[in-house]
């Protein structure tokens, strides 16, 4: 898998999981430990992931979780640039998703990645009325 791509906090947890779907988010990060693709992640969903974690395992395993997350090749953008913030104040203002969601589908659109999502719920309708913002389905 070669290009770039944007990881929805659910696409993460597939992965950290072992869910279906956690082979295609390993092989995007594979191409990026070989340098053919280039991964980032809004902080906002990395964000998502930690509580998720620390709610159901507790503080220490999210805090190991992250800093491992963090070692590998994913690009964490912690600020929100001007053309980030026009496009998801466009996208939550069009469409009813979760202010999360909004960073992870506008980071994609902005930086002209691809979003590796499983939520199918928010960002059908998303992928169905932007046909600029590509999207692919861990499952």
């Amino acid at each position: 898998m070669t290009g770039r791509y944007v990881l929805d906090a659910c696409a993460l947890l597939a992965l950290l999981r072992n869910e279906p779907g956690a082979d295609m988010v390993a092989d995007v990060i594979n191409a990026a430990n070989d340098g053919q693709a280039n991964i980032s992640m809004h902080k906002a969903n990395l964000l998502e992931v930690y509580y998720d974690i620390y709610r159901s395992i507790g503080k220490t395993k999210a805090d190991e979780i992250i800093a491992e997350i963090k070692s590998r090749p994913i690009t964490v953008i912690a600020e929100i640039s001007d053309a980030l913030f026009e496009e998801a104040g466009r996208l939550k203002a069009l469409y009813k998703i979760s202010f999360a969601d909004t960073f992870a589908i506008a980071t994609a659109s902005v930086t002209d990645a691809v979003l590796l999502t499983t939520d199918h719920h928010e960002m059908d309708k998303v992928e169905q009325m932007e046909q600029n913002i590509k999207f692919q389905w861990v499952r």
